[in-house]
């Protein structure tokens, strides 16, 4: 479902995404806050369009100012144990891991998803991005379903 709402002006790109991060403490106080703090804290958003004829607003937290945008919620890209990695299955990601060099690392660690939730997964992409994980998982990539809100 699209939603309205604004963003900082350099993530106003059709296709960008972003994880909404929820209030910051300079917010407090803004015009504009009902129409920026509308999103669901922790989900990824993908932006889909962007509301033409519409000025830059000033903001404390986006030194380019924000914009207004046009979101919905987009699927999240991750690694999960190979065992469960069955497109229109349910999935939990591995866990957390300290090897932040690895390949691999945005996608078993990936932002907009928390470990101890379980996802849909809607594709299966194939073979993580690592050749051997240091923690010797078994991981297979995948599309995660954006969260139904």
């Amino acid at each position: 479902m699209t939603t309205v709402t604004l963003v900082g002006a350099r993530l106003a790109d059709p296709g960008a995404e972003f994880v909404y991060q929820g209030e910051s403490s300079a917010c407090e106080g803004c015009p504009y806050r009902s129409q920026c703090l509308n999103l669901e804290t922790g989900t990824r958003y993908e932006v889909t369009g962007v509301r033409e004829n519409t000025q830059v607003l000033d903001c404390a937290v986006h030194d380019g100012g924000v914009r207004a945008v046009e979101v919905e919620p987009t699927s999240v890209p991750a690694n999960v144990p190979s065992k469960s990695a069955y497109s229109g299955s349910k999935a939990k990601l591995a866990g957390a891991c300290p090897h932040s060099d690895c390949p691999s690392h945005p996608l078993c660690e990936p932002l907009g998803a928390d470990f101890d939730e379980e996802y849909q997964i809607e594709e299966v992409v194939g073979d993580p991005p690592h050749e051997t994980c240091a923690l010797d998982r078994t991981l297979t990539q995948v599309e995660l379903a954006p969260n139904e809100q």
